[in-house]
């Protein structure tokens, strides 16, 4: 078995597979690794997802969305983007031109039908329709949560602390999943990963495997509205 080239994950001819390492164990750490996950972000550390967070019976994709659907409509308008992102503490500017540039590039994708929608809304139950390239692929294209894929992020990127991200190792990340041809992708990576930092990086400077967990299943965005609440609340007294 142990020169059984039909589980090798390396190739020696093709260095970027030692350079890129996958979790040889996975498998012992977590059941069904392979097995994507329509409700739940799992890993190692959470084999059942976020613990209290209510999937409310929405794709993982979906739950990730559904934060900047403040009113639980289904439906997300540029004002609802705009608002999500400043409860996660963005300025008013920068919540602005993201929150109208994330409706413009999603809106048509989402829809029901063939007509645009001029309020440029963004449909929760197509937002899997709206998914770019140039991705991580820890979301599949039906929406579901792909752990392998997820575990690769840090097996393959996280050389230094093993469990979390510096910056340039997510930069090189973003080098590692561009697709050729793919501007857009690109760019819709970058920016998700780079508010993904600013707002989520410990003091330290890194990204850590729980946060960016949170991200996929939109978990970390409620922990965030409610610590920024918290916070103006002790100001207020």
């Amino acid at each position: 078995m142990a020169n059984d080239i039909s589980m090798a994950t390396e190739a020696p001819g093709a260095p970027v597979t030692a350079e890129r390492k996958l979790n040889l164990n996975l498998q012992d750490q977590l059941e069904k690794p392979y097995l994507a996950r329509a409700l739940v972000a799992v890993d190692p550390s959470n084999p059942h997802g976020t613990e209290g967070h209510d999937n409310r019976n929405l794709s993982v994709l979906q739950q990730h969305a559904s934060f900047f659907d403040r009113n639980k409509d289904g439906i997300v308008y540029p004002w609802e983007t705009y608002q999500g992102l400043r409860a996660l503490g963005f300025g008013i500017l920068n919540s602005f031109f993201t929150g109208i540039g994330i409706n413009i590039l999603l809106t048509y994708a989402t829809q029901p039908s063939w007509i645009p929608s001029l309020l440029l809304s963004i449909h929760i139950k197509n937002i899997h329709k709206g998914k770019h390239g140039s991705d991580t692929e820890a979301f599949d294209t039906e929406g579901r949560f792909e752990p392998s894929k997820f575990d690769a992020i840090f097996s393959k990127y996280a050389l230094t602390y093993g469990n979390a991200l510096t910056w340039q190792e997510i930069r090189t990340m973003l080098k590692g999943n561009a697709n050729v041809f793919d501007p857009i992708g690109r760019l819709a990576a970058l920016m998700e990963w780079k508010l993904l930092f600013s707002i989520a990086k410990d003091e330290n400077g890194l990204l850590t495997r729980e946060i960016v967990r949170g991200v996929f299943d939109g978990s970390l965005f409620e922990k965030i509205e409610r610590k920024n609440k918290a916070a103006k609340g002790v100001v207020l007294r």
